[in-house]
Order: structure tokens, then sequence, then C-alpha cells
């Protein structure tokens, strides 16, 4: 029996988290870990107590919104911003943390891990987003896409 890598381990629990997300157009989830332990999650998804797109609509649909534009046209949250926001809510300190998520981070995301003090992120999927990449670059935070080790 051969053993994950631990950022195979991780990279598999945030996919289950993306399994959580609400969003219509994409689902996401993201982690983050300390010295591999698991202190927050997230998922993309609207804030607590309003209505799912699935109820709703998608605004971002209705509007023909490109993907990776306009982040502030969406009633939702970031499955990254969303980690960060559980991780404060607790009272969960995360500088030096690594962000595992499922895609990589748009420039709202990049932001907000610059400064939370994340310092690499592991991401598995592209996003159209290239001021995300720069900024990750300017900030120093180490940037890493997963590739899942091949079945044999």
């Amino acid at each position: 029996m051969k053993r994950p890598s631990w950022d195979e381990y991780f990279m598999t629990i945030a996919a289950d988290v993306a399994r959580r997300s609400t969003c219509l157009r994409r689902q996401v989830g993201a982690i983050l870990v300390v010295d591999r332990r698991l202190l927050s999650t997230g998922y993309n998804g609207e804030p607590t107590g309003v209505p799912h797109c699935a109820e709703s609509g998608c605004l971002r649909q209705q509007m023909a919104v490109p993907s990776g534009e306009r982040h502030e046209l969406c009633r939702g949250l970031h499955a990254e911003q969303n980690a960060i926001i559980q991780a404060a809510k607790h009272g969960v300190r995360i500088d030096g943390a690594t962000l595992y998520t499922t895609h990589h981070p748009c420039s709202m995301c990049a932001k907000m891990a610059i400064n939370a003090g994340i310092k690499r992120i592991v991401c598995q999927q592209d996003y159209p987003d290239d001021l995300g990449k720069t900024m990750l670059r300017d900030g120093g935070v180490r940037l890493e896409v997963f590739q899942p080790a091949k079945e044999q």
C-alpha cells in the first residue's frame, strides 16, 4: 500500500471540501495547514443566511460576466476567503500557513493570502486571473501547481 504524500493528502481533502460549494459555475475548496495540521477549511458560496445561487440564480451568469473578471459581481465568497475568515472567526493563527486550493487564487484572494501571512500555496487547476499570479510572486508567496501521482 502506497501512502499519499502530504500534498496529495491535503489536496484530496481540499477537493472533498469543494463538494460543499453552492456555486453553480465552479466548485472550489481550500484548506489552511500549519506543520501538517489542518486548521481551517472553506468552499465558495454565499455568506451565512444568504440564499444560495441554486435558489436565487447566478448573478454572474445573468450578467454574462466572464470567469476571472468583476469578482465583486457575485453573491458568494471564494473558498480561500472563507478559509481565512473561518480561521479569524475562531481565533486560529494562520501566519506561515500553506493554503491548499483546488484552483489558483484570484487577485482578491491572493491579496488576502499575502496579508494573512500565508507563505505557500498549492493549487491544482488554473484560474484566468494573471494579476493573482503576479501579486503572489511579488508578495513572496511560493506557488506550486500540484500534479497528482499517476496510477500504476
